[in-house]
């Protein structure tokens, strides 16, 4: 027995390795998948508003990019004029008043106004984000000049703004018009978010990363922006919102120019053949509307299921240790 310890001793000394035995490379690269991938997704999968939100965005998701292989394109004479919904399998949400598939006419319009949600709210969640950790943590004339910059944003009137941007590019692109409908929406969440980090930048374990020489780049990342993405993650969604309801807005009011089918396009086109006056017609606004608020709907679920996402101590209870699953090499 004590010449086996004494080989197992030499051996752990001679590839320099501690008293405990050593994880495969394989087994590091499972506990990282199950640390960083499959626990998150344990405890967004484990609240239903998160279930409901992701099975939304998902079916979105698809009715944009599946979709436009199932669903014909819009064109006039689909079927007859003003036919009620579910009367017939060729045009299931009725037509309008030119004979158009209302179903083709809503896929078609869901790709463009999913670019939209992402530029738009990427673009300020980032710009948010970096101004705001920036300027409540470094503090001084960084924190001066950028705050000074996000408080000229906010004076500036979005709508009117967007507005003149609009007229000035006329912009086709679906990522240039999300962009300009959030271009002064981060404003406001850099204040907040400078709020906080101001506070989080005394925590005890921030003065320790900075004590100990970790870059700047370093404990905004694992010190400061972990405790601040719940209010984020809320607040991009609401960017989302943002951008839906300001693009469709716009498309109805015929201040943006559109090549293809929109939403806002849709309502304009139901009011001005005086769809709200008509019992028989009000699908034709009410189909445009559903959408509208079911895709919203599915984000605020998505966002409310999601706050426990970055609370390490929920994330540990999901996650499933390398020991418990799988053997060590001897």
């Amino acid at each position: 027995m004590a010449e086996t310890n004494s080989t197992f001793d030499a051996t752990d000394d001679r590839d320099g390795a501690s008293d405990g035995p050593r994880a495969t490379r394989s087994e590091l690269y499972r506990e990282w998948l199950d640390v960083a991938v499959l626990a998150p997704l344990r405890v967004i999968w484990d609240d239903w508003r998160t279930q409901l939100g992701s099975l939304i965005i998902l079916f979105y998701v698809l009715m944009g990019t599946v979709g436009l292989y199932l669903v014909p394109a819009p064109t006039q004479g689909q079927g007859p004029n003003r036919t009620p919904p579910f009367q017939s399998m060729s045009y299931p949400l009725g037509t309008d008043n030119l004979g158009t598939s209302l179903l083709s006419e809503i896929v078609y319009a869901t790709p463009p106004m999913l670019k939209m949600i992402l530029a738009g709210a990427v673009f300020s969640t980032i710009m948010a984000v970096g101004i705001g950790t920036v300027s409540g943590y470094k503090g001084g004339f960084v924190d001066r000049v950028l705050t000074t910059f996000t408080d000229i944003a906010m004076t500036i009137p979005g709508l009117p703004l967007i507005i003149l941007l609009v007229a000035v590019f006329d912009p086709r692109s679906p990522y240039l018009v999300g962009i300009f409908l959030s271009i002064n929406a981060w404003a406001g969440l850099a204040r907040s978010i400078r709020s906080q980090v101001l506070s989080i930048r005394d925590h005890t374990y921030v003065e320790v990363s900075r004590i100990m020489g970790a870059p700047l780049t370093r404990i905004l990342k694992d010190d400061v922006i972990p405790n601040i993405m719940p209010y984020v993650l809320i607040n991009f969604v609401n960017s989302a919102r943002g951008v839906i309801f300001g693009s469709v807005a716009l498309y109805y009011l015929g201040l943006l120019n559109s090549v293809g089918s929109n939403w806002g396009i849709m309502l304009n086109n139901a009011y001005t053949n005086a769809a709200i006056y008509s019992l028989e017609m009000v699908y034709w606004l009410l189909i445009p509307m559903i959408t509208i608020v079911t895709l919203s709907f599915g984000l605020v679920l998505f966002a409310q299921g999601t706050e426990k996402l970055f609370n390490p101590r929920i994330r540990a209870r999901h996650a499933e240790t390398v020991e418990d699953t799988a053997p060590y090499e001897e």
